[in-house]
């Protein structure tokens, strides 16, 4: 029903109409202009103002968009950056250009499943949720929302070390086994500690992250802080994650520089859990781990965050799943945005997909419910792929259904896809 409208854009209701938003909201859902490059950024700048509610957001660009205006610039700027010129962040999205899609046809799509089994990790879809630092940094609800998105969707989830909230409670707002991802510390009797308090709440695997033995070099969070005038103990008051507790941690770091790949073995000697290595990018690593004991491989450049290779991980997969060879599974992540990103990377081998920044986007937006958001539309997006390219499941998918161009194909500005 239209609105009777009073002088100075007022609706009787008393609300407050702006004809220049409102043009901009109708331009935001128009394909026809979506390329022109002056509409698109205006309409970039001021989406995240106008979407209040999960259920209006229809991709994962737009819920970044509503998250960088409620998350803090420092707290942004942690999530959003790269390392160095965030070359290789922008590689992680470019690198899909590589790879196309060969669908089949008429082939009996109408009872499609997505479930999957990757080291006894039931769940409905193959779309992980993988470790990310400090959620309590861009909602109340912290690890606590997004165990609680996980359940109610069923996807599998991986704690980060770097967690606000205890391990204990994340499983028990599961609901059931997650895993454990590993900052090895340059203490070996706290790294064992962490490995134990994690099998006894519940973690089933073990992540060993390996792709920061030096630190790395933040700028674009350095430049975001610079426009955050709170004052950082105001939420950085100096504590230890709760992982940490009832460990000295002073003058402890969180990365090793002095680990080998027997690292791997001195682990399985104190935890049953399964052991994946994560931040695998050549195809030689992947051999050495698996030579060495590990369960899993886990291809990650860290989100862009890591070292700058200017290499997109999906880029790294082939050599990977070439070098593997079916011994192990192999998760992969860095970059996801699409449903067609996963079905591409699935078809080139990895077993399972893991996503960060877009349900952190989620959870900044609007907590678990945005969570879910995120996972219902890339789940949505998915099983279109995967019923127009003729496969139903996620093990009918395979090599036939994608084709190595050899080259990235140059998109520029697409619309909402923005690199």
């Amino acid at each position: 029903m239209y609105q009777l409208k009073r002088a100075n854009n007022q609706s009787l209701s008393g609300e407050q109409h702006d004809p220049r938003r409102e043009f901009l909201k109708f331009l935001a859902a128009s394909p026809l202009l979506t390329s022109y490059e002056a509409f698109s950024q205006e309409i970039e700048e001021t989406l995240g103002q106008q979407l209040t509610d999960p259920s209006e957001v229809i991709n994962v660009f737009e819920m970044e968009a509503v998250a960088r205006e409620k998350i803090p610039p420092a707290h942004y700027g942690y999530l959003s950056t790269g390392v160095d010129g965030d070359i290789t962040l922008r590689a992680n999205r470019a690198g899909f250009t590589r790879f196309q899609i060969k669908p089949r046809r008429l082939v009996d799509v109408s009872q499609p499943d997505l479930s999957i089994n990757v080291l006894g990790a039931q769940a409905d879809s193959p779309i992980f949720i993988c470790p990310v630092g400090s959620h309590g940094g861009f909602n109340a609800e912290a690890e606590s929302g997004v165990a609680r998105a996980a359940a109610a969707k069923n996807h599998h989830m991986t704690l980060s070390t770097q967690s606000s909230t205890p391990i204990e409670r994340v499983v028990e707002e599961r609901g059931g086994p997650i895993w454990f991802q590993l900052y090895p510390t340059n203490r070996w009797e706290y790294t064992v500690a962490m490995l134990q308090r994690a099998e006894r709440a519940g973690a089933t695997a073990v992540a060993l992250t390996i792709d920061l033995p030096a630190g790395r070099n933040v700028e674009t969070q350095s430049i975001f802080m610079r426009q955050d005038n709170r004052t950082c103990s105001d939420c950085h008051r100096g504590q230890a994650k709760p992982i940490f507790d009832g460990l000295d941690m002073q003058g402890v770091g969180l990365n090793d520089p002095s680990l080998t790949w027997d690292v791997i073995g001195r682990i399985k000697e104190v935890t049953d859990m399964k052991v994946l290595i994560k931040g695998i990018e050549v195809g030689i690593d992947a051999s050495l781990a698996i030579e060495n004991g590990a369960d899993g491989i886990w291809v990650s450049n860290h989100g862009g965050r890591a070292t700058e290779v200017d290499r997109g991980s999906i880029e790294c997969l082939p050599e990977i799943v070439s070098a593997v060879n079916s011994r192990a599974p192999i998760i992969i992540d860095s970059g996801f945005r699409r449903g067609t990103d996963i079905y591409k990377a699935l078809a080139m081998g990895a077993s399972a997909v893991g996503i960060g920044r877009p349900y952190i986007w989620g959870l900044g937006a609007f907590g678990q419910a945005g969570v879910e958001r995120v996972l219902d539309l890339l789940n949505r997006e998915l099983l279109i792929t995967m019923q127009g390219s003729g496969t139903p499941t996620v093990d009918s998918i395979g090599p036939d259904y994608v084709l190595d161009a050899g080259y990235r194909v140059p998109r520029g500005r697409l619309g909402r896809d923005l690199y």
